[in-house]
């Protein structure tokens, strides 16, 4: 593999005096980097769209949505997956994230594990990963072991497999039914792609996640109905949506949800 080619290996010629720049001068130019990566991933929206259709397509019929990767890319596969139940109430089976070197690699490196295939096919069936299912690899490079291993093996499964990665020239690329690219050009530090290529692949899981959850009726309007009110600002965030969607008073719609057990949907449908 000829990493030095890659995007997110090269260097920065903007920060090659960082270590010497004032404080307010290497912030701004952090800032500055930033700003290239929204753009970056508007260029990427027809194939972030084409792998939501996918998933929601895939999960309607009971499969499920698995986000695999290394190091950074893993640990936002796993706060995405994460994030859906209290906002959606899915079920926690339904998008899962699976990073390299298992679930202890979340909190304390463990980049060695980025390099075998085998170890991510077992974790994938550990948990059952199947035909039905979505598996999403991330990889900034594109390059990953860990990554190439689990989309071979969902193609191989018949699931659908699609790719997340900071370079044109991914090889995981010719392994995914649906390739998402967004090019955010080399790290302020270089090679550090827990900066503009870890931004950028959160927006990218941000809008996939959510289109998916849009198609598959989790959101009414803009709001998340299905969310589970578990706190205080959760518990009036629920009134205020029965409220938006019915027009009923704050003590009504509290009422309701109360007695609902506090499930907006049912609070909502009684309330109609």
């Amino acid at each position: 593999m000829d990493y030095k080619g890659l995007k997110t290996e090269q260097i920065n010629e903007r920060s090659l005096h960082i270590d010497e720049m004032s404080t307010i001068d290497m912030v701004r130019l952090i800032n500055d980097e930033d700003k290239k990566v929204a753009f970056a991933v508007e260029k990427a929206c027809e194939d972030i769209a084409k792998a939501v259709d996918l998933t929601a397509e895939r999960l309607k019929n009971g499969g499920r949505l698995f986000y695999v990767g290394a190091g950074t890319s893993g640990r936002l596969g796993i706060l995405d997956a994460s994030e859906c139940p209290p906002t959606y109430g899915t079920p926690y089976e339904l998008v899962q994230g699976v990073i390299a070197g298992g679930n202890d690699a979340a909190f304390r490196a463990a980049e060695g594990a980025e390099d075998s295939e085998e170890a991510m096919i077992e974790q994938l069936k550990e948990r059952g990963f199947c035909g039905k299912d979505v598996c999403v690899g991330i990889s900034a490079s594109g390059s990953a072991p860990c990554m190439h291993g689990a989309l071979k093996y969902a193609r191989s499964l018949g699931a659908a497999a699609i790719s997340v990665q900071c370079n044109e020239n991914s090889t995981a690329i010719p392994l995914s039914d649906v390739a998402i690219v967004a090019v955010v050009g080399p790290e302020v530090i270089s090679g550090s792609t827990r900066m503009k290529a870890g931004t950028a692949t959160k927006l990218i899981l941000n809008a996939l996640s959510t289109g998916v959850m849009v198609k598959l009726g989790r959101v009414k309007g803009n709001q998340m109905i299905y969310m589970k009110p578990t706190n205080k600002k959760l518990a009036d965030r629920a009134v205020r949506i029965v409220m938006l969607q019915t027009g009923k008073s704050y003590e009504e719609s509290e009422a309701a949800l109360k007695a609902a057990g506090g499930s907006i949907d049912a609070a909502l449908k009684a309330l109609r």
